[in-house]
């Protein structure tokens, strides 16, 4: 019986394929090919846009999760592991567990990468230990943002650093009307006296938004930054080449294996 519920599939749900982002979910693949050896691991992607552009553009047929699942099923599966990749419980989250709750397969959902304070926890551990000298430089996690109630994930985690951190550590968004906005951040920076900060996106794939909102354009954070005297390194990856991140998604996994009848998730 074992050996039949160790081949439970594994299906990575995430948002969109572009070159920069097939990638990262490459290095995330070959990871927890590894991690979970017993375990089918495959892709679904949940972006329409992206679904459609990459059909116009390559001719390429990606697939919703509700397709990967259909399609595990035909194949005889009764059980299947739906791995959220966002980083938090927000619009996308909540579309996915919309989307596959119809599939007549049943699914164990591993949340996104922040949602207990253990796992808060468990990120700013990993990020201080890759942090620089902060009593000389800055370091600002910039995250996309999102009009869902889940926006305060920003907050909680900045609280968390604060906890952790006196001061250096600050966490922003880039949406216009998200919050912590720019402005707010470049405030702060300005008022505890940095000359130089680090821009660190706190995405999975660092794809359009750091070269646009980041670095580089004439509305971007660094131009803002530097236009107040502030120097600016901006990081160019993003948390999907974390190993230590994927490692987090990797107890989520765990998590949704250990609720399936007969299955241990622990198998590294």
């Amino acid at each position: 019986m074992q050996d039949k519920f160790i081949k439970i599939p594994i299906v990575m749900a995430a948002f969109g394929t572009t070159r920069r982002a097939m990638e990262t979910y490459s290095f995330i693949d070959n990871y927890c090919k590894k991690r979970f050896p017993g375990h089918d691991i495959l892709w679904a992607f949940s972006s329409r846009m992206v679904k459609d552009w990459s059909k116009k553009r390559h001719d390429i047929d990606i697939l919703h999760p509700y397709q990967v699942l259909n399609q595990l099923e035909d194949q005889g599966h009764k059980w299947a592991v739906v791995q959220s990749m966002h980083l938090m419980c927000g619009h996308e989250f909540y579309r996915l567990v919309e989307e596959i709750k119809d599939c007549e397969i049943r699914t164990s959902v591993g949340l996104p990468l922040l949602c207990e304070p253990e796992d808060y926890q468990a990120a700013v551990t990993i990020f201080s230990n890759s942090f620089p000298d902060i009593d000389q430089e800055a370091v600002i996690m910039v995250g996309h943002g999102t009009d869902h109630p889940g926006w305060c994930t920003y907050l909680a985690l900045n609280y968390i650093f604060s906890e952790n951190f006196k001061s250096g550590i600050y966490v922003g968004v880039v949406e216009k009307n998200g919050y912590p906005p720019r402005d707010k951040i470049i405030q702060e920076v300005k008022h505890a006296g940095y000359k130089k900060v680090r821009l660190i996106p706190f995405m999975l794939v660092a794809g359009m938004h750091v070269e646009d909102d980041l670095a580089g354009s004439e509305d971007s954070w660094q131009k803002a930054f530097e236009e107040q005297g502030i120097s600016v390194f901006v990081e160019n990856k993003g948390l999907g080449f974390h190993k230590k991140i994927i490692e987090l998604y990797c107890r989520h996994i765990e998590n949704a294996l250990d609720v399936i009848p007969g299955v241990s998730g622990n198998l590294s």
